[in-house]
């Protein structure tokens, strides 16, 4: 592990302020991921049953889906763990791995709401080529490169982060931050926070860039069409606008409570404004596709009608 081999373990501090409420968050946060795997797991498999929804828009949400449920799983059941512990230690293991996995799901959330806005690009404003530039597959090399991209980052950013030399090992957060761990470092240096600088760069900045001119083409081409089509066209993307819009607000208050003094907040704030994020994207995302696209909602109503009709069968 490098010279990170001298600590063995991290604490996260902020669980010591849990106190007798531990049972109660214990609950609410099991029920919030139960609901976010039960939410994002349904959609997936709508999609797989029924063919129709085999198209490229629903297979990059698809792969969105599986993002929300895998990013989740490497903060939730740790967290979990963490109500019910009085030392609040983790290995130093497990949290370079927590790290470097949250901020790949952060990755690969960016880039595949860049894939999606492209594709809404594409359907909107070329619909004739729609078919030769999008398609199944396309969007099979699409999908892992999105993932084989993220995971190349963070694997550089991991290797950065366990070499450094570690002077403390009180990290004020709910989960492993390589923020906060660059800032536990010894020293400092000028490279640290160009590397910083160097993966927000490609992970967050290039991907939100793609988004916003994709959707600014596409709003230039709605100004000049049929009300019709117009609406359509807002119809299909207002799932992706609100899903960007909560990503830059989640964003803004992530680097607000990491970059900005925010010591003599209350404890609850600064805990909502790091885990806002990880906590409203997840189950945000399933419940805006699967009730603002009609062909997601309808297929939905299919898919439960008919193992309603199975279950009802089997039962006479």
């Amino acid at each position: 592990m490098g010279n990170s081999s001298e600590i063995s373990f991290f604490v996260l501090a902020t669980y010591n302020n849990v106190g007798h409420l531990r049972y109660f968050y214990f609950i609410v946060l099991l029920l919030w991921y139960c609901s976010i795997c039960v939410a994002n797991t349904v959609l997936i498999v709508v999609i797989f049953a029924d063919r129709r929804l085999h198209e490229p828009m629903y297979m990059l949400l698809c792969n969105l889906l599986v993002n929300e449920i895998s990013g989740s799983t490497s903060l939730y059941p740790l967290m979990l763990s963490q109500m019910f512990s009085d030392v609040h230690e983790v290995p130093a293991s497990l949290c370079f791995l927590q790290m470097s996995y949250i901020y790949t799901s952060a990755s690969v959330e960016f880039c595949s709401l860049a894939a999606m806005a492209y594709d809404r690009y594409v359907s909107i404003c070329s619909p004739l080529r729609y078919t030769v530039i999008m398609n199944t597959g396309k969007v099979s090399v699409i999908v892992p490169l999105v993932w084989l991209y993220s995971f190349a980052l963070f694997l550089f950013q991991l290797i950065f982060v366990v070499n450094l030399k570690y002077c403390d090992n009180v990290i004020n957060k709910l989960f492993c931050d390589p923020q906060l761990l660059a800032a536990l470092a010894c020293s400092v240096s000028v490279l640290s926070s160009i590397t910083e600088l160097f993966f927000a760069i490609l992970a967050f900045v290039i991907p939100f860039a793609l988004i916003v001119v994709s959707y600014i083409r596409i709003l230039v081409v709605c100004f000049n069409t049929s009300k019709e089509n117009k609406q359509k066209a807002i119809t299909t993307c207002t799932p992706q606008i609100v899903s960007v819009s909560n990503l830059f607000v989640g964003c803004t208050l992530t680097v607000f409570e990491a970059k900005i003094e925010a010591s003599h907040l209350p404890d609850q704030v600064r805990v909502f404004f790091s885990v806002y994020l990880l906590v409203c994207q997840p189950i945000i995302t399933p419940f805006m596709y699967g009730l603002n696209l009609p062909k997601v909602r309808q297929a939905c109503k299919r898919f439960l009608w008919s193992k309603k009709v199975f279950f009802l069968q089997e039962s006479l």
